[in-house]
């Protein structure tokens, strides 16, 4: 059964509408968890506990209330294992990647797929009036939309010609 030309642009126009209300919703829709945070004296040690604790791919760093650094498993590969360092004795403070880039509750989630995408974070500290309130990850926006379309992303058959294997074994 084919459509006419109008019937098409509705349905192309109806799909961008749907996409943009969905982009432009708030970070805080997500319902994204609290943030684990250590104080800057914490030992590298300490963070990577916390966050293998937590499951989540980064701590943030706080004074108080006050967001001052995240440290993150890229962080892990990239300085203390590149450097051999001694997680023991080593200082989040002295790796953690200083005032951060931050969202607020409000902003939309079109901004932070664009802050990680141009950044190429997977984590960004969510605060409000300069408190740490929480983090958003990929994994929350990927989450959030399989559950805004989980017809459409949980129901994909896989197709061989992409690589995805058919059976649990990878075959």
């Amino acid at each position: 059964m084919s459509t006419s030309p109008k019937e098409d642009e509705e349905s192309y126009h109806d799909k961008k509408r749907v996409r943009g209300a969905i982009l432009a919703e708030q970070i805080r829709s997500l319902r994204p968890p609290a943030a684990i945070a250590v104080r800057p004296q914490a030992s590298v040690l300490e963070a990577i506990q916390l966050m293998n604790r937590s499951r989540q791919g980064c701590v943030c760093v706080t004074e108080g209330e006050r967001l001052v650094g995240i440290f993150t498993e890229r962080d892990i590969l990239t300085k203390v294992l590149e450097q051999g360092l001694d997680i023991k004795k080593t200082r989040v403070s002295e790796l953690m990647t200083r005032n951060p880039e931050i969202l607020t509750p409000e902003d939309s989630i079109a901004i932070a797929l664009n802050r990680m995408h141009v950044g190429g974070f997977r984590n960004i500290p969510i605060v409000q009036l300069g408190k740490l309130v929480g983090l958003i990850s990929l994994r929350d926006i990927a989450d959030f939309l399989v559950e805004m379309f989980p017809e459409s992303v949980l129901n994909v058959l896989s197709d061989s010609s992409l690589g995805i294997p058919t059976r649990p074994d990878g075959g």
